[in-house]
């Protein structure tokens, strides 16, 4: 776009507009009375007496502090667009308006963003966050398609600069994954990917049908809050069952020459979690646990949210957990059932780019828990 095709008065106001709403929502005068006052707990020289509270506290604060710093920076450089302008326009110097562009361009997306963020306001949104994908229905293609969703989530993480834990994959046979766990750390992770949960289905011509028939296939995504110390969730060890095995890649080949994996057996309620990713059984062992301990959170707070809807008498989900569709032939798109948000780049988005979809999905949500 050239530079005289822009209108940078309308740009401003509205740039002005949206991080106005995003101060009045995020109120900044409490922000840093809430900053003020957690420095004072976590300055306390008795904080650290008990480890659990001191957690909390330090945690509460630093997140508290990145919000109120990440607006505050927002607010600078909105007031210093423009002068930035006047000068590059002032001396006529193209290299100065092209970085004007791309600062305008930038503070843009940091807005937009901090915008979506600002609907992450559940009481786990802000934390890490476990992501587990299954092939579910579609024999060998939908292990070839929760591969293909564990790339794409991945790719998805690449993008944002997220960190990223593999803890356990189990090959299919003759091509995919049956499963694949991994954790998510970042600012609001879970807030953001937890609209990614449910079903994502696939309809393409077959790589593994001989008569190039077209298939459907389908993979499951669950996504839950990686558990702090403070959450509470006891484990009685008469509950579980713990195996040990050996690690292994794909095609069946030992990548551990030890029996170092576990697979842990929650026996109340037959959740299973695997951990394969660290050297030793001991750290397997723990991690694993760590897991479980997601997992039981994640069922707790379903059946408290079911005991809810009950009481509203909700209806909503009425196709199901199939949140979205992947169509390759014989057209392109993907389309999610819940938004109606949709774009024909179906590489795009099986390469990582679920922006879209992904900032649909949480306003389509807070929406859903207005109602």
């Amino acid at each position: 776009m050239r530079v005289a095709e822009r209108d940078y008065s309308t740009e401003f106001e509205s740039l002005e507009k949206s991080l106005a709403g995003i101060e009045s929502v995020l109120d900044v005068k409490k922000l840093e009375q809430q900053v003020h006052e957690l420095e004072q707990e976590a300055g306390a020289p008795d904080l650290w007496n008990d480890p659990e509270n001191a957690q909390k506290v330090t945690s509460a604060l630093s997140r508290t502090q990145s919000t109120l710093n990440k607006v505050k920076a927002l607010r600078g450089r909105l007031v210093d667009l423009p002068v930035m302008l006047e000068l590059a326009e002032s001396e006529s110097d193209a290299k100065a308006l092209d970085d004007f562009n791309k600062e305008i361009d930038s503070l843009t997306k940091a807005i937009g963003d901090l915008e979506v963020q600002t609907l992450l306001s559940g009481e786990y949104d802000h934390r890490d966050a476990l992501v587990t994908i299954r092939s579910e229905a579609g024999g060998v293609d939908a292990a070839d398609w929760a591969e293909m969703v564990s790339r794409m989530f991945l790719r998805y993480c690449e993008r944002h600069s997220l960190s990223v834990n593999v803890l356990e994959t189990s090959y299919a046979e003759e091509a995919g994954i049956k499963s694949t766990t991994f954790k998510v750390s970042g600012p609001y992770v879970y807030g953001t990917l937890s609209v990614e949960q449910g079903t994502h289905r696939l309809v393409r011509i077959s790589p593994f049908d001989s008569q190039n028939r077209r298939h459907t296939s389908f993979a499951g995504v669950e996504v839950v809050p990686v558990v702090e110390q403070s959450d509470h969730i006891e484990i009685d060890e008469k509950d579980i069952r713990v195996d040990v095995y050996r690690s292994s890649g794909p095609g069946g080949q030992g990548v551990n020459t030890t029996d170092s994996a576990v697979r842990i057996t929650h026996i109340p309620t037959g959740i299973v979690v695997s951990c394969q990713n660290e050297r030793s059984q001991i750290q397997n062992r723990a991690t694993a646990m760590a897991v479980l301990q997601s997992k039981l959170l994640e069922k707790r707070n379903q059946e408290e949210r079911a005991k809810i809807d009950a009481l509203r008498g909700d209806t909503s989900g009425s196709w199901g957990n199939q949140i979205r569709s992947y169509v390759l032939h014989p057209y392109q798109m993907v389309k999610d059932h819940r938004t109606d948000y949709e774009t024909g780049n179906t590489q795009a988005v099986l390469d990582g780019d679920l922006d879209g979809f992904i900032e649909a999905g949480i306003k389509w949500r807070r929406l859903a828990r207005a109602r």
